[in-house]
């Protein structure tokens, strides 16, 4: 192969390697093939429920739930089981359709609104205050909070941070509220506690009692969720009262964090399990230190847990081995999290302890059994260890909850996330699969970088992505200029060498061998590097670990979250889209209706893509020097990476953050002008002319010199034949 076919496939083979990291890193996780629901609660799968309004019929709990099953661990007691046929009853009266919501959509009083649903004394909803399905919501919401004249967006517009999942069996479907009480097992017998069996106290507050076949109450159980104005914490206190004469082991099993709702707009769902733990106390004797190395699960390794006849995420066999203790577990998507962690005494004392050993033994999930497989949820059910409850005596069962963004000035600086350690949640990661490449510790550094440039120098998101480039070309100058003076130089001395070397591969075509090793002595001889076009694309590659932590931080940063570009200029013509999300495409022009490309679904024309196709167009035509002599194979390679510099990248950037693709742009622009001045200033100073040969010293000269007399001397010698010479 030519030096300058060498060139031209050794850039090629870089795009394609660029192009497949990117793949492998923005490649959504395949969701798991639903799996069948249990239709009978066992220890560690949770029930199919029955649906909403069903009444109180309930299904037949599995005798093998608790005390009796397989592994529990767990030894009945050995009284009288009076309980055996014990009922739950509403006290009262079942919960109506529409139970009492608590909360506000005012976000000057509470975060959220959760509305309730009947069974299970369960929540339908969580709405939030302040957060909007889009850009042009949020900033309608801001406009009516500054001009009430202004209408405000309809509740529709709001996110939902959490929600009841349907559950598929076969072709009825359940809605299982968040947090719905499942079973209860009194003396290892199974007590459902799903359908309405809830008396509604007050807004918040439910209860229900176990009674036995002559009607009287044996236990009583109460649910009261607390919220704490203007905090996303949230307290489900949770009693069970021993109300018979003997002492009871009681355990729990209740619905716990789901899979939360998707993003709107979002081309890659991220969906993951977190489990913060605690070591034994012979490694952490203040039990102080709250980790999550190992504990994050993503869908797809969720998914292949909850397929198993143990299907437990917590205490998995790391944990076991560890001798963990779980202090919060929740779920996150793009933005948000949803997590159960240790409880307050109330929401306005500190923590007094950051276990939950004592109310957590496992965590099981489930698939929702949906048939598309796009909408393929996991739900989760927490199992407390059993506990002993006296005559008279109540047992709690409390959590406090966590229903809110990710976002590091919460939960890294307000208590109690920061003694929990829950910042850990926030990971700058698109995949399992690749997680290594999209460079974590590299995202964290520009989320604080591109903040302080926002919050201190340029007030302005799109300004800050814009500053960033020029501080990365800035520090990359030195590197950009040395390698251009390196492309040059060996440009120009390889165009000296092609005779030599054409010379040679005439010479030596049949001896590949003996080829390799005289062009390597040329080389040495003239002193070229053969590696000398390496340099060139080494830019690229330093830019390349950037670009992928960038686009981490443009797709999980709860700050770039529906942020505009350029103080919302292009909202103020008619409240146009263009550029108002950076967390999205650019919107330049948005179809009525999404045209199916059979790939992916065009929803609109974005600009900075095309853009992005037209710089690196001109880049190629004017910027980049042409090759003389090339062959057409040569000619044919070029134009390929042309096509693919030119058409590849703009494809990869379409769907992508416009915050992504103005930072690629902007570089790129700044990468022509600076280029343009490089080679003004090699051409000025000649710092491609090829290094001239090393100084021989005075005795090197005189050897030179008497080399070329006995040369000449050799030369005038009459040759003689080999029979003359005998």
């Amino acid at each position: 192969m030519t030096p300058t076919a060498r060139k031209v496939v050794s850039t090629v083979v870089t795009l394609v390697v660029a192009a497949l990291i990117f793949a492998a890193v923005l490649r959504p996780t395949k969701p798991a093939a639903p799996t069948t629901p249990s239709t009978s609660p066992s220890a560690t799968t949770p029930a199919a429920v029955p649906a909403e309004g069903a009444g109180t019929a309930q299904p037949s709990p599995s005798p093998n739930d608790g005390a009796t099953s397989p592994g529990a661990g767990v030894t009945a007691p050995t009284q009288s089981a009076p309980q055996a046929a014990l009922v739950a009853q509403a006290p009262s009266g079942p919960i109506g359709e529409s139970p009492a919501p608590i909360g506000s959509l005012d976000p000057t009083e509470n975060p959220y609104r959760i509305e309730f649903a009947p069974n299970g004394a369960g929540i339908r909803t969580i709405v939030a205050a302040d957060f909007w399905r889009s850009a042009s919501s949020k900033f309608a919401a801001a406009e009516h909070r500054a001009n009430s004249a202004k209408p405000m967006p309809p509740d529709s517009e709001r996110h939902v941070l959490a929600a009841a999942t349907p559950l598929h069996m076969g072709a009825d479907i359940t809605l299982v509220p968040v947090l719905a009480a499942h079973t209860i097992l009194v003396n290892g017998t199974a007590v459902d506690l799903f359908g309405r069996v809830w008396s509604e106290l007050a807004p918040g507050h439910f209860a229900t009692e176990l009674v036995g076949p002559d009607g009287k109450a044996r236990f009583r159980i109460e649910r009261r969720f607390e919220l704490a104005p203007k905090s996303y914490d949230l307290s489900l206190h949770q009693t069970v009262t021993n109300l018979t004469d003997a002492p009871a082991t009681i355990r729990w099993i209740q619905y716990g964090p789901s899979e939360l709702p998707a993003e709107a707009g979002a081309s890659i769902e991220v969906r993951r399990f977190h489990f913060g733990y605690l070591h034994n106390k012979t490694r952490d004797a203040a039990q102080e230190f709250v980790l999550t190395t190992g504990q994050m699960f993503e869908h797809s390794s969720a998914a292949s847990v909850a397929a198993l006849p143990e299907n437990f995420l917590w205490r998995n066999a790391d944990a076991i081995a560890g001798d963990f203790s779980l202090s919060w577990y929740g779920t996150t998507s793009r933005y948000f999290a949803f997590a159960l962690h240790a409880p307050r005494e109330t929401l306005t004392t500190p923590l007094t302890g950051k276990s939950l050993r004592d109310r957590v033994e496992r965590v099981s999930v489930q698939s929702n059994g949906s048939p598309v497989a796009l909408e393929v949820l996991l739900l989760s059910a927490v199992h407390s260890p059993d506990t002993q409850v006296q005559a008279g005596q109540t047992a709690n069962f409390d959590f406090d909850v966590y229903a809110g963004p990710l976002d590091p000035k919460v939960l890294a600086k307000v208590e109690p996330y920061l003694s929990l350690g829950m910042r850990q949640a926030i990971v700058y990661a698109l995949s399992s699969c690749c997680s290594f490449c999209t460079f974590p510790w590299l995202a964290n550094l520009m989320v604080a970088f591109l903040g302080l440039l926002h919050d201190y120098l340029v007030f302005d998101w799109g300004l800050a992505i814009i500053v960033l480039v020029i501080v990365v070309r800035t520090l990359l100058h030195p590197i950009m200029k040395s390698s251009q003076i390196k492309m040059q130089r060996f440009g120009r001395a390889m165009a000296e060498l092609k005779p030599e070397l054409d010379a040679l591969q005439k010479r030596y075509k049949d001896d590949p061998k003996t080829l390799q090793l005289e062009q390597m002595r040329l080389y040495r001889e003239k002193r070229v590097n053969p590696a000398g076009c390496v340099s060139g694309i080494l830019p690229t590659f330093l830019q390349m670990p950037i670009w992928i932590a960038l686009y981490a931080v443009l797709y999980f940063a709860i700050d770039l979250r529906q942020a505009q570009a350029f103080f919302g200029l292009f909202q103020n013509f008619g409240g146009w889209a263009f550029l108002g999300d950076l967390s999205r495409p650019d919107n330049f022009f948005e179809f009525s209706s999404s045209i199916d490309l059979g790939l992916f679904k065009l929803h609109g024309i974005n600009l900075l893509p095309l853009l992005l196709g037209v710089v690196f167009f001109i880049q190629q035509k004017y910027m980049t020097p042409p090759v003389a002599n090339m062959t057409p194979e040569q000619e044919s390679q070029q134009k390929m990476m042309k096509v693919m510099m030119v058409g590849l990248f703009p494809i990869m950037m379409y769907a992508m953050p416009s915050g992504l693709t103005l930072y690629i742009l902007t570089s790129t622009c700044i990468g022509i002008v600076e280029s343009k001045r490089v080679k003004a200033h090699i051409e000025k100073y000649g710092l491609v002319d090829p290094p001239k040969a090393a100084k021989k010293g005075v005795a090197g000269e005189m050897y030179a010199r008497m080399l070329e007399k006995q040369k000449a001397k050799d030369d005038d010698k009459p040759k003689r034949t080999f029979k003359e010479r005998d």
